[in-house]
C-alpha cells in the first residue's frame, strides 16, 4: 500500500528532472508558437496588400503608369475582291482596307519631374513629364504588298498612336507632319490600332514618293512607371529625370545611363531586327495589341520607392522559427549548464515575446523605414528578454551572455537579408558554426538523467 505513493512521487520528480521530457515540451512548444507566426505573415502580406490598393487609388486619381507607342502610319487602300452573292454567282467590289507603316526613324526625348503623393503612411511615386516625339516614315514598298500606287488614298492618311492613360494628358497633342499641323483626337472606331489611341487626319497625296516627317509633343503626367514600344526601324530614346532611384526595366536595357543623387539620365539606341513586328502589314489592326508582341517590344523605367519595408519585414518573418530554435536551446542549455530550472511556463512568455517582435517591426517600420525599425524592436525584445532570464536566474552575468547571443541572432538574420546575393552562402556558414557549438555544448549534458 506504501510503494504507490512512492512510485507516484519518483515518476513525477523524474517528469520534473527529465531533459528528454524538457526538450520534448520545448519542440511542442515550437510547433505551437507557428501558428501566431503565420498570423503575423498575414498581417504582413495584408498590410502589403493595402498599400498596393493605396498606390493604385493614387495612381487612378492621379494618373496611371504611362506607355508611349506609336505614330504608326495609315492609308487607306482601295481593294478589288471578288465574292459569292446569295444566288452563288460570283460577283466584284470594290473595298476599302488599311495599309500600316511604322516609323524608318522615331526619336523620343522625355523630361521627368517627379515628386511623392502621400495617402495615410503610404507613399506613392508621380511624375509631370513631356515627351517629344519626331522621325519619318519612308516610303511604303507597295511591290511588296502587291498594291498600286493608284490605290492608295492618300488623302484620307492618319497618324496614330496612343497612351495607357489619357487622363494623364495636360495639353492636346497636336501633330506636325510635312509642315502640317493638326490636333490629335482620341479613335474610337474599330480601325484603330490601340486601345487608347489618338490620331490625327493629313492628306498626303502631294507626298506620295517622299518621305513623311512627323512631331509632336505630348504634355502629360503618370505614376510608378514610364514605358515605350519599340517600333522603329531604327528607335532612340532618351530619357532624364530628377529620381534619383530608377530601375530600367523591360526587354531592352539603355545602353548609357548615369545615376547620381540629383538624378538620372539614359539612352537607348535599337534596330528593328529583333522588334517582333514588321515594318509594314495590311488589313490586321491588332497587331500592335497583342499581348506577348507588346511585351517583347517594351522598354523604360520604373520609379519605386527604394525600401519595400513589408517585402523584408516578410522576409525576416520566415526566419522566426529558427530564431525561436536557437533560443529555445541556447536557454536550454544555460539552464542544463547552469543547473538552474526555467518553468515551462517562462518558455512560452519568451516565445511569445518573439513574435510581438515581428508585430513591432511591422508597425515600426511603417512609420520610420525597416532598417530603423529592425533596430528599435530588436533592442526592445533584446532587453526585455535579457532582463527576464537575469530575474529567473538571478544572474548577472548569465543574462548578459544570454542577450549578447540573442543579439548575435538578430544582426545574423539582417545581415542575411541585406546581402541577397549570398544570403545562402553565409546563412550556411553560420548554421555550421551554430550547429558545431552546440554538439560542444551538449557534451555537458546527462541524457540518462531521471
Amino acid at each position: 500500500m506504501l510503494e504507490q505513493p512512492e512510485q507516484k512521487n519518483g515518476f513525477m520528480d523524474w517528469l520534473k528532472e527529465s531533459v528528454t521530457v524538457k526538450l520534448f515540451f520545448i519542440g511542442a512548444l515550437i510547433l505551437v508558437l507557428l501558428i501566431p507566426s503565420s498570423l503575423v505573415e498575414n498581417l504582413i502580406n495584408e498590410r502589403a496588400t493595402r498599400q498596393e490598393e493605396m498606390m493604385k487609388d493614387v495612381s487612378d486619381k492621379w494618373s496611371g503608369s504611362q506607355l508611349i507607342a506609336g505614330p504608326v502610319l495609315i492609308i487607306p487602300y482601295q481593294k478589288h475582291v471578288k465574292y459569292l452573292d446569295n444566288e452563288q454567282k460570283e460577283k466584284e467590289k470594290d473595298v476599302v482596307e488599311n495599309l500600316y507603316v511604322l516609323p524608318d526613324d522615331l526619336h523620343i526625348k522625355a523630361e521627368l519631374k517627379t515628386e511623392i503623393l502621400h495617402r495615410g503612411i503610404f507613399d506613392v511615386v508621380v511624375y509631370n513629364t513631356l515627351v517629344k516625339v519626331s522621325g519619318n516614315f519612308a516610303k511604303a514598298d507597295l511591290n511588296a504588298l502587291s498594291i498600286s500606287p493608284d490605290q492608295l488614298i492618300l488623302s484620307k492618311s492618319k497618324i496614330t498612336f496612343s497612351i495607357s492613360d489619357l487622363k494623364g494628358l495636360k495639353t492636346n497633342p497636336v501633330v506636325t507632319t510635312m509642315g502640317k499641323s493638326s490636333t490629335a483626337e482620341p479613335s474610337f472606331n474599330g480601325d484603330t490600332l490601340f486601345n487608347n489611341g489618338l490620331q490625327a487626319g493629313f492628306d498626303l497625296s502631294a507626298s506620295k514618293d517622299s518621305e513623311v516627317s512627323f512631331n509632336y509633343s505630348l504634355d502629360l503626367k503618370g505614376s510608378q512607371e514610364l514605358s515605350f514600344l519599340h517600333l522603329g526601324k531604327t528607335t532612340n530614346v532618351e530619357v532624364n529625370g530628377n529620381w534619383s532611384s530608377p530601375s530600367f526595366d523591360g526587354r531592352y536595357l539603355p545602353e548609357t545611363r548615369k545615376i547620381d543623387d540629383k538624378g538620372f539620365s539614359a539612352k537607348w539606341h535599337m534596330l528593328y531586327y529583333n522588334r517582333p513586328y514588321p515594318q509594314q502589314w495590311t488589313g490586321d489592326n491588332s497587331m500592335l495589341n497583342n499581348r506577348k508582341k507588346q511585351q517583347d517590344a517594351t522598354f523604360g523605367i520604373k520609379l519605386r520607392l527604394p525600401v519595400d519595408q513589408y517585402q523584408k519585414t516578410m522576409r525576416t518573418s520566415k526566419y522566426s522559427l529558427l530564431i525561436i530554435i536557437l533560443t529555445f536551446i541556447s536557454l536550454f542549455l544555460t539552464e542544463v549548464i547552469r543547473k538552474q530550472k526555467v518553468h515551462a511556463f517562462n518558455y512560452l512568455l519568451i516565445g511569445a515575446a518573439m513574435i510581438i517582435y515581428y508585430s513591432l517591426l511591422l508597425s515600426f517600420s511603417e512609420q520610420i523605414g525597416f532598417n530603423l525599425a529592425y533596430l528599435v524592436a530588436s533592442a526592445a525584445t533584446v532587453s526585455l528578454i535579457t532582463i527576464f532570464i537575469g530575474s529567473l536566474l538571478k544572474n548577472k552575468g548569465a543574462a548578459l551572455l544570454f542577450g549578447f547571443i540573442l543579439s548575435v541572432f538578430y544582426i545574423f538574420i539582417y545581415v542575411i537579408i541585406q546581402l541577397e546575393d549570398f544570403a545562402l552562402m553565409i546563412g550556411s556558414i553560420a548554421l555550421f558554426i551554430i550547429v558545431a557549438l552546440l554538439m560542444y555544448f551538449s557534451r555537458k549534458i546527462n541524457w540518462d538523467k531521471h
